[in-house]
């Protein structure tokens, strides 16, 4: 049976200003696979060879696969669902499966707008993967497609999922196969470095309320370190690797484990040949102020903090449960540990103006952290936010989800001039790094990666590529009333998904009624408690014998 993998050609001017990401996905999804008996599995990377249409045509044509899978994410659906339309028309009785996070959430929206989709996997994929291939391999497919955990499909013009499987407990029954990656176009431009994404744990405790990934993965899990050291160990001696950032939500929340994970990276002298990269937060940095040198001698050298917002209110409404002051804190903290620290801001939302846009600059040239990023708010539209701010969405073309272009319109300002905002700080924090800071602070690494962070910077906004502000025609102040997202407004929410989400609200609407009418219900017995129980024929309660006071023990 032979397998093909493809990663979506979608490109937006995020996270690709720093380089070109391995997608992580194939590797860990293929190895299961291969474990599992199933060795004929071929990937196209199709985002970082920029494949276009008619040679991913020709390549499926030659592949011949009994199998096509896509994962997706928000912004890359519509690719996604175009690729399986080419295999639909290429290779007709290829089963066409989609997966990932957006896929997860909204498959009645993607069968609605893609019925060619086969059959969509919700959720942590490896085992439902897995048993999907099992059934088709055994002829049982589609007869046995209702009796697999995980699955979502058209049955005639009916959506049917089935029971959410369970998460992957053993995350170390999972071997990654990096060997199906093209690891010399996966370069991390500040360092010039060939760059990894490893897996140390899945989930989150937390419940940001913009954030989709404590859903996804739902209970958090944590690999055995020396697992995940083994595996680094296999990128950098056998693929090259020379930086990787590790793609855990979160990796400090187990300090016992990610201490261990540093100490075994001492232990095989790692840090001399990789450096690495985490997102946290600021809380796990004040908990482990003590441990910071250490970690830096473990070869942590870069750390994102989401400290997300300027005002304390925008702090409270994503539920990020930390304060503004202990932001500029943790900053320093790193800063002393000779560890790099990047600022992210969320931007956007309903009640921005040019005076808190003016406050998060402020803020990041007070804080001085190393690099700060001011993000677009995305409304996620499987957020606990979205579901809050729906009404003020307009905009659901979701190929503009992708944390750069300006989805909300806040009330006093134009789409053009939130934008304008934005690269405003950008200019001024950049340019006086770039002047007073980066060629002069320290010698050697240090210098070398800052200087190769504004590298990046540079090459991205040279090639018009930073921020899409190529595809948006911005080319400073002068254009913000001229700039054109070009939004596709023919998209909309499908009349089944919308149903789901009015069930799902009517259901919590339900549920918080029964949780409030149980708090009234334990109130009430508290008063009673507390004014003396009497029994039925109005005689008090009292002890054995009639007294008043039990025994003494």
């Amino acid at each position: 049976m032979r397998i093909v993998l493809i990663h979506p050609n979608y490109h937006s001017g995020g996270a690709e200003i720093a380089g070109s990401w391995p997608p992580a996905w194939v590797a860990y999804l293929a190895g299961h696979l291969r474990d599992a008996g199933y060795d004929d599995v071929q990937f196209i990377d199709a985002m970082t060879n920029h494949i276009d249409d008619d040679t991913l045509r020709a390549r499926l044509r030659d592949l011949q696969p009994d199998v096509i899978g896509v994962t997706a994410i928000t912004p890359s659906i519509y690719v996604a669902e175009n690729i399986l339309k080419l295999a639909q028309e290429e290779v007709p009785d290829a089963l066409r499966v989609l997966g990932g996070v957006h896929a997860t959430f909204m498959y009645k929206q993607v069968f609605s707008e893609a019925p060619w989709v086969d059959v969509i996997v919700r959720g942590e994929g490896e085992e439902i993967f897995l048993n999907l291939i099992r059934a088709v391999d055994q002829g049982e497919w589609p007869a046995a497609r209702g009796a697999i955990k995980g699955l979502a499909y058209l049955d005639g013009d009916t959506i049917k999922a089935t029971p959410a499987a369970a998460t992957v407990k053993d995350l170390d029954s999972i071997n990654p196969d990096w060997s199906l990656l093209e690891w010399e176009k996966y370069i991390y431009v500040p360092l010039g470095k060939r760059v990894a994404i490893p897996n140390m744990a899945r989930g989150c405790p937390f419940t940001c309320s913009f954030c989709s990934q404590w859903k996804f993965w739902r209970d958090y899990r944590v690999r055995d370190p020396k697992k995940v050291v083994d595996e680094i160990e296999n990128l950098v001696n056998n693929h090259g690797v020379g930086f990787f950032i590790l793609a855990d939500e979160e990796p400090t929340i187990n300090k016992k484990k990610f201490v261990q994970f540093c100490e075994e990276l001492i232990k095989r002298d790692l840090p001399a040949r990789v450096q690495w990269g985490i997102n946290t937060r600021v809380t796990d940095i004040y908990r482990d102020r003590d441990l910071l040198a250490f970690y830096r001698k473990a070869g942590l050298v870069h750390v994102s903090l989401g400290t997300e917002a300027a005002a304390q209110l925008k702090l409270d409404q994503f539920n990020k449960e930390t304060k503004v002051e202990e932001n500029k804190e943790a900053i320093r903290l790193l800063r002393e540990a000779d560890i790099f620290t990047e600022a992210q801001f969320i931007v956007g939302l309903d009640n921005e103006t040019p005076e808190t846009l003016e406050e998060t600059f402020q803020m990041a040239w007070d804080w001085q952290p190393d690099l700060a990023n001011w993000a677009m708010y995305t409304p996620w539209p499987f957020t606990p936010l979205f579901q809050e701010l729906r009404d003020q969405v307009e905009i659901f073309d979701f190929s503009k989800y992708n944390f750069v272009t300006p989805i909300m319109k806040p009330a006093t300002m134009t789409r053009g001039e939130l934008l304008d905002g934005v690269m405003k700080n950008y200019r001024r924090f950049y340019m006086r790094k770039a002047l007073f800071h980066y060629p002069w602070r320290g010698t050697g690494y240090r210098r070398r990666y800052l200087l190769g962070c504004l590298k990046a910077f540079l090459k991205a906004g040279f090639a018009r590529t930073f921020y899409d502000l190529g595809k948006a025609g911005y080319w400073g102040p002068q254009t913000k009333n001229k700039v054109s997202f070009d939004f596709d407004e023919t998209r909309t929410i499908a009349e089944a998904q919308m149903e789901d989400w009015e069930a799902s609200a009517d259901r919590a609407a339900r549920a918080a009624e029964r949780r409030e009418a149980v708090r009234a219900q334990m109130k009430d017995r508290a008063v009673e408690r507390s004014q003396g129980f009497k029994m039925p024929n109005g005689a008090e309660v009292r002890a054995c014998g009639g007294s008043t006071e039990q025994m003494d023990a």
